[in-house]
């Protein structure tokens, strides 16, 4: 409740406040919480997500998330990921960051699907 005194009236009314404006991380996209942040090299950024889609020695894409491409990219190459270890030398072909772990996580998710295998077919 917040009391209201309005001008040129004599009378105090009483006003109730339904919801709060949105948070300016509601707005960003980040449902209330606050995005992340990194705090490594003595500065503050935002922690980027990454979807990268790897062509492997059989000619088949690979897709997979990251935050740290790359090192993600070194495990790759070094056969240290159990998926591509037998399918050495991989190559990267393309990579989207996101801000938002879980639109990262929802893209990867659509690009191993059926019609996002058929989108890497057709673009890649």
């Amino acid at each position: 409740m917040a009391l209201v005194w309005r001008t040129g009236e004599r009378k105090l009314l009483q006003v109730r406040i339904l919801s709060p404006p949105p948070s300016p991380a509601e707005v960003a996209g980040y449902g209330g919480r606050s995005p992340p942040v990194d705090h490594r090299e003595g500065g503050l950024r935002h922690v980027m997500y990454y979807v990268y889609i790897l062509y492997c020695r059989d000619n088949k894409p690979y897709t997979g998330c990251s935050n740290n491409l790359p090192e993600r990219m070194r495990r790759h190459e070094k056969g240290e990921v159990p998926a591509t270890k037998e399918m050495l030398p991989v190559k990267l072909v393309s990579y989207t960051a996101f801000c938002d772990k879980y639109k990262a996580f929802k893209f990867e998710k659509y690009l191993k699907s059926g019609s996002g295998r058929a989108f890497l077919k057709k673009h890649f």
